[in-house]
């Protein structure tokens, strides 16, 4: 009886929660005022900064030893804290990424698990975690060299103050630490090394390297949410200083401007550097392949110290090997400032690299100042690290390299390029337009990625980009819901990382460029959210708002299908029903409908007795027959075309006109089956083999968001509509799409074959030169 009651009161309560739905606005266009937050004087209602917008500072001295016998960062530094908030401070927290890769971390932790039949060596060694890795910490004092009390909680670090840090007031304080670099080849990682047996050096691409302020603002307050290895990072803007102590035969690059190049680099690479600067169409070499394969040979022993400087950054990174080669090219920017676009990378990269690399950093560069703003920076590196893209001020670190004979896939080539500008184009999403990515992932990867996608199309016609046309989102937008996840989640919760984060939002703003917005518009907004928040923390909000107040048009059904939901596209031209005006005219109406009898399909029977009954009773016997045997109904007489007269005198002159115009009226039904409400685009092609597009808002659906009718006039008969002809709309399922309905072809494999398209693992490049070699006769 127990459980019987509750079953009952379960079911009442449910009854109930739907019923309050149910008389609440589920309109699809309500406003977002309970998804988004009250504006304030920090944030106002327009998306911009409020007049009372603060955000804190950090600024660092670093001085980091790199140990390349034992791979090891060893480092101190002098952190300096600005309170710019109007709160008193107790305490301030500290990241600590490196703990990430701790033998406790609980990334390692969470991580499940499971076993087979087979398992390989290094499926059971990646069970348990080996590496030693995460800071080592020595100590941690403020400015008069007294020790300040922290507690470390896994990836977070909170320091104690002895009294509040007051709004206007600066700290400074000192930590020490080392930690062992991870072999990225082996356990992944943003940041590490990768070894070459061959020549047995190390390339070095740095990150998360040194204890970093977390940051605190009018939004989360300390944005201290735990480093699990997906959701990035959260940083302040601040001044940099770095010493960066190396093997003395490794070249250095990293974030800001080398402060010491006649320290560090021979007269001839200076001046190769000058001659770089001013050089717009080719990269100059600096150090070429035939140098660093020398290098690669000496192996010095001796140090050196390269002193890099850089002004209003989130963060800073690095890269050190002996192997590279470094090109370099300027690239001027519209005020007539020069920035330096270069790549360092080992020979394994080329000939990709050199015949790409800088030039495609320097592409990336035009395309997304052209979109967003001159970019702010001196620099702007490529390093070729395999198996990785990743990025941080001014420098990145790139994936794709050949084969060892030189050739490479279409898919290396274009990996590359994408890879390059991708990375290259995060400088000004999140390095710049600083967003929260441990909290939002989208807001920069989605929209670097769309910049990617436009910026992409801009370099070669036709690229074959991976994300931001809207038909490439359909696979996932159509899959299974349960593992998928809405666009605004957390980083850390999101199902299929790449679509959620990357693919599908650069897909929803290329729709809105396209077709919602237009491009005057939508560059419009875009370019001013990027120059409201540029050296600034914006959230969803900021960006939604902007994109509204800057071009008028209401988006908020936009945001909450596309952002807040899991809903997809899929509208059905469920019917079409074609009318025209009946003109009442006998010789007309009576000959159509005369024509249409006789195109009309005849009954099985009426056929087969044509055929097998000889003669009818009327016709062995004509007495029978009377005036209805032969009376045909639609032959005209005088009388009818006497009351056809009469009706057309009785005729206003507008009535009269659109009786003799003999237009054409389709009435359209629509259904909306996947959720997401999108403007109705179609193409009306003629049976004189023209075509019309129509083009309908979304608003169409504001009164009811399941099925809508419209009606169009045409002077023309239609003998085909297709609806989203342009594949806008990633509408899922295009079967239900045109009128008269159209078959798809589907194909199927008669027998199994090698499924590689070139045959033995060739490469395109290998192929051709191997056809060219047996066409010459050679081997």
């Amino acid at each position: 009886m127990k459980r019987l009651l509750l079953l009952a009161v379960a079911a009442s309560l449910c009854l109930v929660g739907y019923a309050q739905q149910e008389n609440t606005n589920q309109n699809k266009f309500r406003q977002l005022y309970n998804e988004l937050p009250t504006p304030n004087v920090y944030r106002n209602a327009a998306g911009a900064p409020g007049h009372e917008y603060w955000q804190q500072r950090a600024d660092y001295q670093i001085d980091i030893e790199l140990d390349d016998e034992k791979q090891r960062i060893y480092g101190t530094e002098t952190i300096t804290y600005h309170n710019n908030a109007p709160d008193p401070l107790g305490y301030l927290w500290v990241q600590l990424e490196q703990n990430r890769r701790a033998k406790d971390s609980d990334t390692y932790k969470i991580q499940q698990s499971g076993m087979d039949e087979r398992m390989s060596s290094g499926q059971l060694k990646r069970l348990t975690p080996t590496f030693d890795g995460g800071f080592k910490l020595d100590y941690v004092k403020d400015a008069s060299g007294q020790p300040l009390p922290y507690t470390v909680n896994k990836t977070m670090m909170r320091i104690d103050l002895p009294q509040p840090l007051m709004p206007g007031e600066q700290l400074s304080f000192d930590i020490k630490w080392w930690y062992n670099i991870n072999n990225r080849m082996e356990i992944g990682g943003r940041s590490g090394y990768e070894y070459f047996e061959e020549d047995d050096n190390y390339l070095y691409t740095i990150a998360q390297f040194f204890p970093r302020m977390a940051v605190y603002n009018d939004v989360e307050g300390w944005q201290n949410k735990q480093f699990l290895g997906r959701g990035e990072f959260t940083l302040p803007f601040g001044d940099y200083k770095v010493s960066l102590t190396v093997p003395a035969d490794h070249l250095v690059s990293a974030t800001g401007t080398l402060q010491n190049p006649e320290k560090v680099l021979t007269k001839a690479q200076r001046e190769k550097l000058e001659e770089a600067r001013k050089e717009r169409d080719e990269p100059v070499i600096i150090v070429s392949e035939e140098e660093a394969r020398k290098n690669e040979q000496d192996k010095s022993t001796k140090k050196k110290t390269w002193i890099f400087a850089a002004e209003n950054v989130r963060d800073f990174a690095f890269a050190s090997s002996r192997k590279f080669i470094w090109d370099a090219m300027g690239v001027e920017q519209s005020d007539g400032s020069v920035v330096m676009a270069m790549s360092m990378y080992p020979k394994e990269g080329n000939p990709l690299w050199g015949r790409y690399s800088t030039k495609v950093v320097a592409h990336t560069l035009k395309w997304y100042s052209h979109y967003t703003f001159d970019y702010p920076y001196p620099v702007a590196w490529s390093i070729n690290a395999k198996s990785i893209g990743m990025e941080y001020p001014m420098i990145c670190f790139n994936f794709g390299r050949p084969e060892e004979d030189g050739t490479y896939s279409a898919r290396t080539k274009y990996g590359m390029i994408g890879v390059i500008i991708h990375e290259v184009g995060h400088n000004y999403f999140p390095m710049i337009v600083n967003s929260d990515e441990r909290q939002w992932t989208w807001m920069d990867e989605g929209l670097n990625t769309f910049l990617q996608y436009l910026t992409e199309q801009q370099w070669e016609r036709n690229y074959p980009s991976r994300r931001g046309p809207a038909h490439k989102i359909v696979d996932y937008m159509k899959g299974d819901k349960d593992k998928i996840s809405p666009i605004m989640t957390n980083s850390e919760s999101i199902w299929q990382f790449g679509n959620n984060a990357y693919g599908k939002p650069a897909t929803a703003l290329n729709i809105l460029r396209e077709t919602i917005m237009g491009r005057e518009l939508f560059d419009y907004a875009f370019k001013t959210y990027a120059n409201r928040w540029m050296f600034k923390h914006p959230s969803p909000a900021d960006f939604f708002r902007t994109m509204e107040d800057a071009s008028a048009v209401d988006l908020d059904w936009f945001w909450r299908g596309w952002f807040f939901t899991t809903d997809h596209v899929d509208i059905a031209l469920e019917s079409v029903a074609w009318y025209q005006v009946d003109t009442q005219d006998p010789l007309v109406e009576n000959e159509r409908t005369r024509k249409m009898q006789e195109e009309a399909p005849r009954g099985i029977s009426s056929i087969r007795n044509e055929q097998m009954i000889s003669k009818t009773q009327d016709e062995i016997d004509p007495s029978i027959r009377d005036f209805y045997t032969e009376y045909d109904p639609l032959k005209v007489t005088i009388l009818d075309k006497e009351e056809y007269e009469r009706y057309l005198n009785s005729l206003d002159k507008d009535s009269r006109a659109l009786l003799e115009a003999g237009q054409n009226y389709y009435e359209l039904s629509f259904r909306n089956e996947g959720g997401l409400v999108m403007p109705i685009i179609l193409q009306f092609q003629f049976t004189d083999g023209s075509t019309e597009d129509h083009y309908i808002p979304a608003e169409i659906w504001r009164r009811n968001h399941e099925e809508v009718s419209k009606v169009f006039i045409t002077e023309k008969e239609i003998q085909q509509i297709v609806l989203d002809p342009y594949l806008e709309t990633a509408d899922v399922d295009t079967e239900d799409n045109y009128y008269p309905p159209r078959t798809q072809l589907n194909r199927f494999e008669l027998y199994k074959r090698n499924r590689s398209r070139w045959g033995g693992g060739e490469n395109p490049m290998q192929r051709a030169r191997r056809a060219k070699a047996k066409e010459e006769g050679t081997n």
